[in-house]
């Protein structure tokens, strides 16, 4: 997230683009599907950051929690109750899977603000398999619990005769696009955020135009702390949506 512009006759050139290389760890050569890179390194140093959290500052089990202790059980809390609303209490038996999600997400968007660090939630190749993940088991799920019934969910009997089957068209594609819409707003919004302030950190090697681009940076940076929140909330929620219709595919 540091400064990358260039003077060329005239201008500045920026490239805010640079930060979501994808570079292996070590040397330079190809990247293979078994090459360590930056995107490895964060998500290893993402679920590092988990374990520190839920796992070692949650092992005393003190009656007064600490700090810490104390974050890890208003997350629990607030994830368990949403997948116990929106989902009942037939879904709260996949609250593990659902707080997993969340919490990959959230802490990879909230280290992905530290400078020079890298935001492996703006991959789309890492959202997509979230996103696709989420599709195939809600999928399966819904077709092992209900059967073909669960085909039901594109059938609307409330709408007049000759529009079932429009509406049944529409409904079937709306369902295979979820996963895409899924795994793209995450990426989009977590990239678009660090692009911004990336351009901005160029403006600030301009003299005249310095004060205002750091103030520019403070701005968008406040907004992005509100944004990596806010975006693993949405996926959790849409996730929780998803799993409802699973469970229930004819209310």
């Amino acid at each position: 997230m540091a400064a990358d512009a260039t003077t060329q006759e005239g201008g500045l050139v920026f490239h805010p683009l640079d930060q979501f290389i994808v570079k292996p760890m070590f040397g330079d050569g190809p990247i293979m599907w078994y090459t360590p890179t930056n995107v490895t390194l964060w998500m290893g140093i993402a679920i590092l950051a988990i374990i520190g959290l839920f796992v070692l500052s949650t092992r005393g089990r003190a009656t007064i929690p600490t700090r810490m202790q104390s974050i890890a059980e208003l997350m629990y809390g607030f994830i368990y109750k949403m997948v116990e609303d929106v989902t009942g209490k037939d879904g709260v038996k996949y609250f593990p899977y659902i707080m997993t999600l969340f919490i990959f997400i959230l802490v990879a968007n909230y280290l992905a603000l530290i400078p020079t660090s890298y935001s492996p939630t703006s991959m789309i190749a890492v959202t997509a398999v979230l996103g696709f993940g989420v599709f195939i088991v809600v999928t399966i799920l819904g077709f092992v619990l209900n059967g073909a019934s669960f085909l039901g969910m594109f059938w609307m009997k409330d709408a007049p005769a000759i529009l079932r089957p429009i509406i049944a068209v529409i409904e079937v594609i709306s369902y295979f696009v979820r996963p895409v819409s899924h795994s793209i707003r995450l990426a989009g919004n977590i990239m678009a955020g660090h692009a911004v302030i990336k351009v901005f950190a160029g403006f600030a090697a301009l003299t005249l135009v310095s004060p205002v681009a750091i103030l520019g940076i403070t701005a968008i940076y406040g907004l992005e702390v509100l944004v990596a929140g806010i975006q693993a909330y949405v996926f959790t929620i849409l996730t929780c949506v998803y799993l409802k219709d699973a469970l229930h595919p004819h209310h």
